[in-house]
């Protein structure tokens, strides 16, 4: 089975259906109508400009080619983490803790995968090393977006509570373990519903696509259930990095709640 190629005109049209929920926002003085507009206009140049970009890229498959894109997803989906949060961990930590995490899970997973899973000549061929690294980003990124957001406003609106742990005695990993914890499942529901609901409710993603594009269905399946896998893999690790250093950077060294190292404290608030 051969697969079926889209023209632009049926890119339009489908884009016609968001327009048209842009509209229906207006109508209704939704406030996210513009960016959902703004967001399909960032799919539609992203995605063309990455297109042209892996056109050349699979043309001339070098490491270091590879590694400069891999690297530059990596301090975009850094930049997102922060870019929604609430109460963010202010200057440079935000964005190094973010990155920081999902360098050691999402870089760490794509190369085990590579090397020990997928064994591909050479390892790093860029039609699987990219790809994999997208998907792990991206799905690390929401978790680990999640994970912190959760922790840095669930420690600002308990912070009597810690503050009242820490005058009766317990260390700032005690004091703050419980919403730790919390921080780590809000992390983790994404991919733990996505795999509970994979097959039953949702064909996922790449699944889908393989079988657009005339992948015999067994084989879509056994890679959409590596990517799952993966995915919750660097998704876990990324998260618990991640709520570990933001819980760890809002104390100093003498165990006292910090809360001035998120954006845009008020001492009176």
């Amino acid at each position: 089975m051969s697969m079926v190629l889209l023209s632009y005109t049926d890119l339009a049209l489908a884009a016609v259906l968001v327009i048209a929920l842009a509209a229906l926002g207006v109508r209704m003085k939704l406030s996210l109508w513009k960016q959902l507009i703004i967001a399909a206009s960032r799919t539609t140049v992203q995605l063309l400009l990455i297109g042209l970009v892996l056109k050349a890229v699979f043309a001339n498959a070098r490491l270091p080619w590879i590694t400069l894109i891999a690297f530059f997803m990596l301090l975009a989906a850094g930049r997102e983490v922060t870019a929604r949060q609430k109460r963010r961990l202010a200057g440079f930590w935000g964005f190094g803790v973010g990155t920081g995490s999902m360098f050691v899970s999402s870089f760490t997973v794509t190369i085990f995968a590579l090397l020990a899973i997928v064994g591909n000549t050479p390892w790093y061929a860029p039609q699987y090393a990219i790809p994999l690294l997208g998907m792990l980003l991206g799905n690390t990124m929401n978790g680990v977006a999640l994970g912190i957001n959760y922790l840095t406003q669930a420690a600002w609106e308990q912070r009597n509570i810690i503050e009242e742990r820490l005058i009766l005695g317990e260390d700032r990993t005690q004091a703050i373990l419980d919403i730790r914890r919390e921080s780590v499942r809000t992390g983790l529901i994404p991919i733990i519903n996505s795999m509970a609901a994979a097959g039953i409710i949702s064909l996922p993603g790449m699944m889908t696509g393989q079988i657009l594009a005339g992948s015999p269905p067994v084989e879509a399946v056994k890679y959409q259930i590596l990517i799952m896998f993966l995915i919750a893999a660097g998704t876990g690790f990324g998260t618990l990095v991640a709520v570990w250093l933001t819980s760890h950077r809002l104390f100093d060294a003498r165990h006292r709640l910090r809360l001035d190292r998120l954006a845009g404290f008020v001492e009176s608030s």
